[in-house]
């Protein structure tokens, strides 16, 4: 093989925007080929549409989109490079996940995906059909296969391309992050390193898409498996390689600062891609509610953010001088709206049809539901999106209020549990002390009545994460659970809530996604079953 010099773009495409999409992938091989120094320009999987286009993939405008945008990028790419471009194939057989190289007007090459995942997040076999071929192409000394993601994690496309001559994989990708993430992608490509002895240029896409995040971390790995080039993650990069040459290696970011850049990535794409003006969000001088609010300013910046406090006759000064004092930190908006006019209104118009009922959590949820109003109401006259503040922990068992708390456009820490939310706040305050130590470290409470806390009703914290994790994301079962340790009343009583509190989760806002199991696209059980705990 000769010098292989190539530039990975990993850009932040937007889904359904075909135009947009080839708009920014001629502009930025444009850009690469006036600085020179590199024959190809790589980019992510399915390009021309973004990441997952789902039912798109379905409309019958679709072919027509995708050849336009085709033929436009054989007319205005620069012809002296290579650049290497995700599209679907729409045929008679049924429609391709594809990848094509352009060079001086023309598709030199086309590659039809042939692993289809259909786990998790995953559905591509809803919209397309595999392919089974593995063409290469000769340029500039260079033997050149492609293939796409998940083709990545089996052995089989490796093996073709390296059968048919290639020395170089390009493999195109849209990879939503998880933690640890990173660390599987790089095992698996240094595994095809190993076992054919190709270098492997490994793209991937960046940004939000509704509940998925896309970290980027493009790189590359010679033929040994070791990795010569790594761009950033969580940002817009086109990062040159030389294959026989020094190239950047970014350092991957600790577990906390993934997790937290993720979910800033997530906010600032849902809100921007779906042009709302700003954020609002109900502060309560709760953890939850402060590391929602600094996730939102520094995904926006705190022009586009609102804060509002909403006391009652419950809330402690120690809540509204926490929320303030965080508000003025963040150069957020601000403002208290007391919801006791709003509670007493709701209050009187149902007192006749409760006969004179015992208070009972009617009337906490009432609180919830009058704040919800509130905050709904900022967002239509605004035209700014509510987040809301839950965490895993509290979606997982229903400690929520629907139409109240959970009321809103998009829910932050939806994937995040509650253990993970205070290390977060932590981490935070590293970068810089915008969150109250006091808010950090007080017991947790949803202040909705006289002295309440959450462990009132719910096992502490470290316990409770521990079951849901080993519930929810590893499926394992109550007996599974209780032979780890975990008390047996204790851990039946929280599978009964998680399992009771699906209506709940159907309802809620979407959430951005952080782990290999969130609510969302990868967990789907039936709201109505009659399915009994696995003793």
């Amino acid at each position: 093989m000769s010098m292989f010099t190539a530039a990975m773009a990993q850009i932040n495409p937007c889904v359904g925007d075909i135009s947009g999409n080839c708009n920014t992938i001629i502009a930025i091989s444009r850009e690469v080929a006036q600085q020179g120094g590199v024959d190809w320009v790589i980019f992510p999987e399915l390009t021309l549409t973004g990441y997952p286009p789902e039912d798109l993939l379905l409309r019958p405008a679709l072919k027509p989109r995708i050849e336009a945008a085709l033929a436009r990028l054989c007319a205005e790419l620069p012809p002296e490079l290579a650049v290497v471009v995700g599209y679907p194939k729409v045929t008679e057989a049924g429609v391709y996940n594809a990848a094509g190289i352009v060079f001086q007007g023309q598709i030199q090459l086309e590659y039809f995906k042939q692993c289809l995942p259909n786990y998790q997040v995953f559905d591509e076999k809803r919209y397309f059909i595999a392919g089974s071929q593995m063409p290469v192409w000769h340029h500039k000394g260079s033997c050149v296969a492609l293939s796409i993601c998940e083709d990545i994690w089996h052995r089989a496309p490796a093996e073709q391309a390296k059968d048919a001559g290639a020395q170089v994989l390009i493999n195109l990708n849209a990879s939503p992050f998880h933690r640890g993430k990173h660390l599987s992608r790089e095992a698996v490509v240094a595994e095809r390193c190993a076992q054919t002895g190709l270098a492997v240029l490994y793209v991937n896409q960046v940004g939000g898409q509704d509940e998925l995040v896309f970290d980027g971390g493009s790189f590359a790995m010679n033929a040994q498996g070791q990795v010569i080039a790594r761009a950033a993650s969580f940002i817009e990069q086109t990062l040159k390689v030389d294959m026989d040459s020094s190239n950047t290696i970014t350092q991957p970011m600790s577990d906390l600062a993934s997790v937290y850049s993720a979910l800033v990535l997530g906010v600032r794409d849902y809100v921007s891609k779906n042009r709302f003006k700003g954020a609002v969000l109900g502060l309560s001088g709760g953890i939850d509610s402060a590391l929602t609010l600094a996730i939102a300013a520094d995904a926006l910046g705190p022009e586009r953010v609102d804060a509002v406090m909403m006391p009652f006759r419950y809330t402690s000064d120690m809540s509204q001088t926490d929320a303030a004092l965080q508000a003025s930190l963040m150069g957020v908006r601000y403002q208290s709206i007391s919801i006791e006019p709003i509670f007493t209104a709701f209050e009187a118009a149902l007192k006749p049809a409760f006969h004179n009922a015992a208070v009972d959590k009617t009337e906490e949820n009432l609180q919830a539901r009058s704040r919800g109003v509130i905050l709904m109401a900022l967002s239509n006259k605004t035209g700014s999106l509510v987040l809301t503040t839950g965490n895993k922990s509290e979606m997982s068992v229903g400690y929520a209020t629907l139409y109240g708390d959970m009321a809103g456009g998009l829910d932050v820490l939806k994937d995040v549990p509650k253990t993970l939310v205070f290390a977060l706040a932590r981490y935070r305050n590293t970068l810089s002390k915008v969150i109250p130590e006091r808010v950090i470290s007080r017991p947790p409470s949803a202040e909705l009545a006289p002295g309440q806390k959450d462990e009132d009703s719910l096992p502490p914290y470290e316990v409770l994460d521990e079951i849901l994790a080993l519930y929810i994301e590893e499926d394992a079962s109550a007996a599974d659970i209780i032979a780890k340790g975990f008390a047996a009343e204790t851990v039946k009583k929280v599978l009964r809530m998680v399992d009771l509190n699906e209506y709940k989760r159907r309802q809620a806002a979407i959430g951005i996604r952080i782990s290999q199991r969130g609510f969302g696209r990868d967990r789907r059980y039936p709201i109505t079953n009659g399915w009994a705990l696995d003793e």
